[in-house]
């Protein structure tokens, strides 16, 4: 069996409208790399077409797999994602490619070395932010501030969809998660330094979409306690297993 190099995750929840393009942007990028690859599509707990027609892709490109959980939450979906793969590097996507798939080798080796974690910057020196409303970038600043003080200090952000991780990274971080909403991120993030892998932020484009599923209102208050629950987790030694 052909060593897979290169695992894209995608999370999927009442994604019908977005999904097609995205599938069928990431598998031509991939048919034209010279490494092996595989596309993960995660649905969980759609109440929309996003599971059929993602099976249907599978059909037709030989490298996309599809797992289907009842249960929603981002978390749960990219850990279902990032246990199944089988790629030397998974790296995760939102479904709304917001950053162009295009920019993924520049996670890989040889444009960067063997990194541990890698996870795109919209706020590092040379990143690069399109059509953003002024409102959702002050309060993505402001959970960062506390993400920063609470849980990960000098990361600039933790939030942004694009992720890449090791495999022997991801078999001993992943397994310890335990939240499973939009904080994942941090929890991710949180474990992997406390077991003394580095975390590189690396500077993408970015671009805006209106049809984000994140809603600040309702999702803030969960997402403080979430971080909370990830200091408590860390003093009880939860993560030390």
């Amino acid at each position: 069996m052909t060593q897979v190099l290169l695992s894209i995750i995608i999370p999927a929840h009442n994604e019908e409208s977005r999904l097609p393009q995205t599938l069928e942007q990431t598998a031509a990028f991939l048919k034209m790399q010279p490494y092996s690859s595989e596309i993960i599509v995660v649905e969980n707990g759609s109440t929309d077409r996003t599971l059929a027609i993602s099976q249907d892709y599978a059909r037709r490109i030989e490298n996309l797999i599809v797992i289907h959980n009842d249960l929603p939450g981002k978390g749960r979906a990219v850990q279902a994602g990032m246990l199944a793969a089988q790629g030397e590097f998974r790296f995760c996507a939102d479904a709304d490619l917001s950053m162009p798939i295009t920019e993924v080798n520049r996670f890989l080796p040889p444009q960067l070395p063997a990194a541990p974690v890698v996870i795109a910057s919209r706020e590092a020196p040379g990143a690069v932010r399109y059509n953003e409303p002024a409102y959702r970038h002050l309060t993505g600043r402001v959970f960062n501030t506390m993400v920063r003080w609470v849980a990960l200090p000098g990361l600039q952000d933790t939030q942004c969809g694009f992720k890449c991780f090791r495999s022997d990274v991801v078999e001993r971080v992943f397994p310890l998660q335990t939240i499973m909403g939009w904080t994942f991120d941090v929890e991710i993030l949180f474990i992997a330094r406390r077991m003394g892998y580095a975390v590189t932020e690396l500077p993408i484009p970015w671009y805006y979409n209106g049809d984000s599923k994140i809603r600040v209102l309702k999702h803030s208050w969960q997402m403080l306690l979430d971080l909370l629950s990830i200091r408590r987790n860390g003093w009880r030694g939860l993560y030390n297993r």
